[in-house]
């Protein structure tokens, strides 16, 4: 997630279990290394290359962000942290804190829909329970205002209502995943996709818009979803999943460019397409402003002039002009008339030609 909110749980973590006495001694530098030990697993984002651009891909939420890294990367912290703390706190004290604040981060990240290696080395799987938005205000704001308040009160109360209210807007995330992916699944059904395996990821800042992907014969459909008191459905769009051979018949895969495709691959969780509007470009189909478009936020570019050991090129598209964000705000408060969004996924029968479907 974002760094305001690891660090505000990084913070709340240590403050919730410390001795109430304790912590009127000491809050002050609980608070702030807890903050900054949470923060810290993201500093792997400095791993970068200007040859490689994805090589970022491949080390973010990687060993940092391991579970069996913890005691490690809060032994780090510590070292790094004790010297600013000595006067207040001996360094087991210092190195608990750390390790409170650090454990909390790659579970966190781990909620989200990106993906974090939880078990590497044994594994380079990335793990998405898919609960909760990358940036959440509703999550973070009430957490950090209790953090910031059990600081100043030197009680650590407070810090334990704030974990209590981010634990259960986790648990709330839990259940609205599970009502879009039946949502997405009982709509996959209508159009005779019987066998499709549906995945429902939450919108921009909410749990209440989610964006349903699934794969059917050879081709990915998305669709938007909002679960208030009722269900509501915005059809979207489909797109063919990437053929290697039909659609990129000249790259050679024993080429820098096709490691590079099979990296972006991995990234993606096989989510690969190419972009109908701009050649040979391949993009993640999974994330887009808007839940029920393929809009991607980012690609590769390749090229067939390549040569051998030339890396492909990492774009990102954030596009979030007014209009665009005028639909995503409609389709948030649940209106049935959005514009521009007429009816999708010509390909398809729907039952209902209404782009937005009350269930």
């Amino acid at each position: 997630m974002d760094p305001i909110s690891q660090g505000a749980l990084g913070a709340a973590f240590p403050q919730s279990t410390s001795n109430n006495q304790v912590f009127r001694e000491k809050a002050f530098a609980i608070t702030i290394i807890g903050a900054l030990a949470g923060m810290s697993p993201d500093l792997d984002v400095l791993i970068q290359s200007s040859v490689d651009p994805l090589l970022f891909l491949e080390f973010h939420r990687q060993f940092t962000h391991s579970l069996f890294f913890i005691p490690i990367g809060a032994l780090i912290c510590a070292a790094a942290f004790y010297y600013w703390a000595r006067k207040t706190l001996s360094f087991p004290i210092t190195y608990l804190v750390c390790l409170l604040g650090y454990s909390t981060h790659a579970l966190l990240d781990a909620c989200t829909t990106y993906g974090t290696q939880l078990l590497w080395p044994l594994t380079n799987t990335r793990y998405a329970w898919n609960t909760i938005a990358v940036v959440d205000p509703l999550a973070t704001l009430p957490l950090l205002a209790l953090v910031i308040t059990s600081l100043v009160r030197a009680n650590p109360v407070f810090a334990r209502i704030g974990l209590a209210w981010f634990l259960s807007y986790l648990a709330l995330g839990w259940i609205q995943r599970d009502r879009a992916n039946d949502a997405a699944e009982a709509l996959a059904e209508s159009r005779g996709h019987s066998s499709a395996i549906v995945s429902a990821k939450p919108g921009f800042a909410n749990l209440l818009l989610w964006k349903s992907v699934y794969e059917y014969e050879d081709r990915y459909y998305v669709d938007g979803i909002r679960v208030g008191w009722q269900t509501k459905i915005y059809p979207g769009t489909s797109i063919a999943k990437l053929d290697t051979t039909k659609d990129l018949p000249w790259l050679d895969i024993n080429t820098q460019q096709g490691t590079d495709l099979e990296r972006f691959r991995w990234f993606s969780m096989g989510y690969l397409a190419l972009d109908p509007t701009r050649p040979n470009f391949v993009i993640d189909a999974r994330y887009s402003l808007l839940p029920n478009e393929i809009n991607p936020l980012w690609g590769i570019d390749l090229s067939p002039t390549a040569l051998p050991a030339e890396h492909v090129a990492f774009i990102s598209n954030r596009d979030a002009s007014p209009e665009r964000m005028a639909i995503f705000w409609a389709m948030l408060s649940g209106e049935s008339c959005i514009p521009g969004q007429g009816e999708r996924h010509s390909d398809t029968k729907p039952n209902h030609p209404d782009p937005c479907v009350a269930d």
